[in-house]
């Protein structure tokens, strides 16, 4: 077994542990619900591994990287209800399983249970890793503002774009791996080094979020394809398609943006306007740029080639999924 995958297998066996249902069950079952069926994993795999790879304690990881899963979810559960989303990780959301009332409320409890997650720390670590936390959440939630705004507007640039995803996905990848320095107990300056580099796989991350969401395999992928174009998301296809694009097909995509539509017939119309305009190439190496700018900042980190290697190939491998 590869060192990533039993990163993945001990977090998990740790999270089994940790989350139970128990009274009353109406909240506590939709969390063990949504921490249950599946998922990468990604965000407190990072903690672990930046934790051990700067030769921290990998087990006095495990509760910043359940603060950031729990935390994680708990965003699906609401970003789902927003979205009126009906499958996540190719299962009912839970809202759709329960209902919208349950799922704002067991989000909520998983905010702070998220936060609990960090009171077994030494009180300076405890303030490094909350104050972190408070920082990342707090961006996160104008990520998704920022987000619902786009969707009625018609003039999102690509650098709005960049920061709006920047704020909804990366920050938390770059978060979980600087927690997983600031408790291997590394400089300031290289924990700010690792978040950089979280920073930019973060945001290559979601372009390819993006990419699979209109060119992925439902059976894979394990959301709803053309989700995004239903919602009317100005992702980066779609702001590029407009910056590329003839005036006639101009017209009919800022058309179909601007229509409320449920159906496969305005997810297949957009799908063919990008294929026309390239934009399949276009972010594959908006991807591969922002992946190299991680593995940049990768090489100033001050750990051994083989464990920069490692780290490499984790991010290498992100950028090659089709979940």
């Amino acid at each position: 077994m590869d060192v990533v995958a039993t990163y993945k297998e001990d977090f998990i066996s740790y999270l089994n542990k940790k989350i139970k249902v128990k009274e009353p069950v109406n909240l506590y079952e939709p969390i063990h619900y949504i921490l249950q069926i599946g998922g990468k994993r990604l965000r407190p795999i990072l903690t672990i591994m930046i934790c051990d790879l700067f030769e921290g304690n990998t087990e006095q990881a495990y509760d910043a990287a359940l603060a950031i899963e729990v935390f994680h979810n708990f965003t699906l559960i609401h970003d789902d209800i927003m979205d009126s989303a009906p499958i996540r990780r190719g299962k009912e959301t839970v809202h759709t399983k329960w209902d919208v009332n349950t799922g704002i409320l067991s989000g909520d409890a998983m905010m702070i249970l998220a936060s609990q997650c960090f009171n077994k720390y030494e009180p300076e670590i405890f303030k490094k890793l909350l104050l972190l936390f408070n920082k990342t959440a707090l961006e996160v939630c104008e990520g998704q503002q920022l987000d619902i705004d786009f969707e009625t507007r018609n003039d999102v640039s690509i650098t709005e774009y960049i920061k709006m995803i920047t704020y909804k996905t990366s920050v938390l990848v770059a978060a979980a791996m600087k927690m997983g320095a600031i408790i291997a107990d590394v400089s300031d300056s290289e924990a700010e080094k690792i978040y950089n580099f979280g920073l930019n796989l973060g945001i290559a991350f979601q372009l390819q979020d993006d990419f699979l969401d209109t060119f992925g395999d439902a059976a894979t992928f394990g959301k709803q394809i053309g989700g995004d174009i239903l919602e009317n998301k100005k992702t980066f296809l779609y702001l590029k398609a407009l910056e590329v694009c003839n005036k006639e097909d101009l017209e009919k995509l800022l058309h179909l943006y601007n229509i409320e539509s449920k159906s496969e017939t305005k997810i297949k119309e957009v799908t063919a306007l990008f294929n026309k305009y390239n934009i399949v190439d276009i972010t594959k190496s908006e991807i591969e740029n922002y992946t190299e700018g991680a593995f940049v900042t990768l090489e100033t980190l001050a750990i051994s080639d083989a464990k920069k290697q490692l780290l490499k190939n984790f991010g290498l491998s992100l950028m090659k999924r089709s979940i």
